[in-house]
């Protein structure tokens, strides 16, 4: 899956619900759309090696759920479609006080 890949898929979670609320990184400043919505990025590589050379590329990502308060709706979305593409996560919780603001984050290769 490449990173336009994941983007799409993301976007279509829960029935569009986050068409142009998904962005690589942030939303430009000023720019960010109404909770909920969705960043993600690029953390590190991670890749097989094998005879001296890169054999498999692996990127582990973080997809970064912004909210007001808990959204499992959302976070069953993203579940959803991470589960049926087989991309293995992992999740965490945070909330972010000088933004009053929820950030679940899930932690995949691709």
């Amino acid at each position: 899956m490449t990173l336009a890949e994941l983007k799409t898929a993301l976007e279509g979670v829960n029935s569009n619900a986050f068409v142009g609320k998904v962005a690589y990184r942030a939303f430009p400043i000023g720019a960010a759309p109404s909770l909920p919505f969705i960043c993600f990025k690029e953390i590190e590589s991670n890749n097989f090696v094998a005879d001296c050379q890169v054999y498999h590329k692996i990127t582990e990502v973080d997809i970064e759920l912004y909210s007001d308060q808990k959204d499992t709706v959302s976070e069953e979305g993203i579940e959803s479609m991470l589960n049926n593409k087989k991309i293995i996560w992992d999740k965490s919780e945070y909330y972010i006080d000088s933004e009053n603001m929820l950030q679940i984050v899930y932690g995949i290769e691709i």
